[in-house]
């Protein structure tokens, strides 16, 4: 007998940025918001990471607003200034951008497509500790801490190799 088919089932935490952005009337700001990627992993965009959580716009000022991965995260400085660089060039001089600790950003954010773009790209995603190089289940973990804080470092027991995993949260 086939295996029944599995319904992926969206967090509801992903939903709710999902109608944010669907419901927005600046739905040309998220477009070219679009093309900027988080300085780790230059395969997944600041939307794909959940990372970007809303665009507004007053009287020509516009404010982005994104969650770190974890407080700290050394890598918001440069996601800022790329904001502002992507919306300068496309005409927008006046951008600020503001960090949003809470809610607390949660690898629920992180959609099924974007975890598999992170699995090809080589890096476990956080409901996974298969090895993204052959498939093998049998890991163990070397590092609670990756090449950054966000990710765990795993090797492969099966063909050795070390990988990064996006720790939970």
């Amino acid at each position: 007998m086939a295996a029944a088919a599995s319904i992926p089932i969206m967090p509801e935490a992903r939903f709710a940025l999902n109608q944010r952005r669907q419901n927005s009337q600046f739905a040309e700001l998220f477009d070219l918001l679009d093309a900027v990627k988080d300085p780790e992993i230059p395969v997944l965009s600041i939307w794909d990471l959940g990372i970007l959580q809303d665009v507004a716009c007053d009287a020509g000022r516009v404010e982005v607003t994104i969650t770190p991965t974890y407080s700290g995260c050394p890598a918001m400085a440069q996601i800022a200034e790329d904001i502002v660089a992507c919306l300068a060039d496309a005409g927008y001089d006046n951008v600020d951008v503001t960090q949003r600790l809470t809610p607390a950003w949660t690898t629920d954010w992180i959609d099924a497509s974007t975890r598999k773009r992170l699995r090809e790209y080589g890096i476990a995603g956080p409901d996974s500790a298969v090895c993204p190089q052959c498939g093998s289940s049998d890991t163990s973990v070397i590092s609670e801490f990756g090449s950054t804080s966000c990710k765990a470092l795993l090797r492969c027991n099966s063909c050795l190799e070390p990988f990064d995993q996006f720790k939970r949260l």
